[in-house]
């Protein structure tokens, strides 16, 4: 199955001089942050990056988040600002199908105070979710793209009344905008989780224009 591509997004979706802008906004982050930010950047690996980090820890704080499930989490950037949003109570679930990501993460985690706090899962997302009862506070959509319309049609039943579907890269590059080849699965796929989002009466659903796309929707 192809792995997702690193990018350098925020540039292709928003004019440069306003990803400068919204950048220089952004405080510093702790130390293990930084140094994951240092490590994504250096091997290319995806990360939603400070800004989208933000923007989950603000929906886990104003919904009250507690149980949350995270399908793709590379090397727990995310699951870091979700979890340390979702305070001590919460389970926060961690999935990846590549264990030097998961080693990578656990160690990440543990520095950053959330480990205790999070569940690490080793395989495909979709189908852990499947293997975890119960249902959710907050999934967020992370993992191949052309994974993303089975992920949301599992999420959906999975989350509470008031729970929220959140995902990353719904404006893929800027390339929604343009003409799809044939063989663009991923664009298409996107295209297609898209238009599924919007579609039913139990989703409220919203795009932000931030980096490379985040879909917030919510559960009526």
């Amino acid at each position: 199955m192809p792995r997702r591509v690193a990018r350098s997004d925020r540039e292709e979706v928003l004019q440069p001089a306003i990803a400068r802008y919204l950048d220089s906004l952004l405080p510093s982050r702790d130390p293990v942050l930084a140094e994951m930010e240092r490590l994504a950047r250096l091997e290319g690996i995806p990360i939603v990056g400070p800004a989208c980090g933000r923007l989950l820890a603000l929906l886990v704080a104003v919904s009250g988040a507690r149980r949350i499930f995270e399908m793709g989490s590379a090397i727990g950037y995310s699951t870091l600002w979700l979890a340390r949003a979702a305070g001590p109570a919460a389970k926060v679930y961690y999935t990846d199908a590549d264990p030097r990501n998961l080693a990578r993460a656990r160690a990440f985690l543990r520095r950053g105070g959330v480990l205790p706090r999070v569940k690490l899962l080793e395989g495909d997302a979709l189908a852990l979710l499947r293997r975890t009862s119960g249902r959710f506070d907050l999934i967020f959509v992370d993992v191949d793209k052309d994974q993303y319309p089975a992920a949301l049609r599992l999420a959906v039943p999975r989350l509470r009344r008031g729970g929220l579907l959140v995902a990353d890269n719904v404006l893929w590059h800027g390339r929604v905008a343009a003409k799809v080849s044939p063989g663009d699965v991923f664009t298409r796929s996107i295209l297609r989780f898209n238009r599924l989002m919007y579609a039913p009466k139990e989703l409220f659903a919203v795009i932000v224009p931030l980096r490379d796309g985040v879909a917030v929707c919510r559960k009526a």
